[in-house]
């Protein structure tokens, strides 16, 4: 909760956790969508809350906390795992190869991902990457890179800092 205030800029950051869970719940349809889809219920309020994304996240991928997604209209997530502070925007696609659920992609730790981003295979993405928007990704990403374009390739190296 604390990161999407901060994100956001919100004023409610200081205020006590059931007030931000609230507000956070009634102003970030995003938020309300994660948070449904993490306790794995559609109570009878969820329409009060949440609207229809057309998203969809495999019940069967692991996410770390920290999740962050941006307008995540027409997203598809169906990976092997995907680690903490996964944040991503509208269009993303991240699957298997060849209707092969065995070939899904491995996404590591503080990944940032732009919009209309193709994610396919049985592929590593390393920690603190970003790629950007419109890129296809076919193959492995080196921790600490941002990369760009179809085929998606290394831009530009990151600071381990």
């Amino acid at each position: 909760m604390q990161q999407t205030l901060e994100v956001r800029g919100s004023e409610v950051a200081s205020a006590t956790p059931h007030k931000q869970f609230d507000h956070l719940m009634l102003y970030y349809p995003e938020f309300a969508f994660l948070f449904f889809w993490r306790i794995k219920q559609k109570p009878w309020f969820y329409k009060l809350f949440a609207k229809n994304f057309n998203c969809k996240i495999f019940k069967s991928t692991p996410i770390g906390g920290g999740l962050m997604c941006y307008h995540p209209f027409g997203t598809v997530i169906n990976a092997q795992s995907i680690g903490k502070n996964f944040q991503f925007r509208n269009g993303l696609t991240i699957g298997n190869k060849h209707n092969d659920n065995s070939l899904l992609p491995v996404i590591g730790d503080d990944v940032t991902v732009g919009a209309q981003v193709v994610i396919i295979g049985a592929i590593n993405i390393g920690n603190h990457v970003v790629i950007g928007a419109g890129s296809v990704v076919v193959k492995d990403v080196p921790s600490h890179s941002v990369v760009a374009g179809n085929p998606a390739k290394v831009i530009r190296r990151l600071s381990h800092e």
